[in-house]
């Protein structure tokens, strides 16, 4: 297992870690806990893009099942990674 050390520092009244590129997250959201030995456990959380869109696709009854399911197909693909100038 790879470790890292890495930088805390306060975002508001918030206290941020950064995560270096090598742990980079393909995810906005991440749930976090504290285990039984006082660690944090970081886990990225599936991206649910275009949820409202695909609830009201579902409720209209004449949208293609076959339509829906690839909706749904592409909802569960990851976003690939973005590449970005250093500043």
């Amino acid at each position: 297992m790879e470790t890292l050390t890495s930088r805390v520092f306060n975002n508001g009244n918030s206290q941020a870690v950064r995560i270096p590129a090598e742990f980079r997250l393909d995810t906005d959201r991440v749930s976090i806990t504290r285990n039984d030995a006082g660690d944090l456990v970081i886990h990225p959380l599936r991206i649910q893009r275009g949820t409202a869109l695909m609830q009201a696709l579902k409720a209209l009854s004449d949208v293609d099942d076959d339509f829906v399911a690839a909706l749904d197909a592409e909802q569960e693909a990851p976003l690939p990674v973005q590449e970005r100038e250093a500043l």
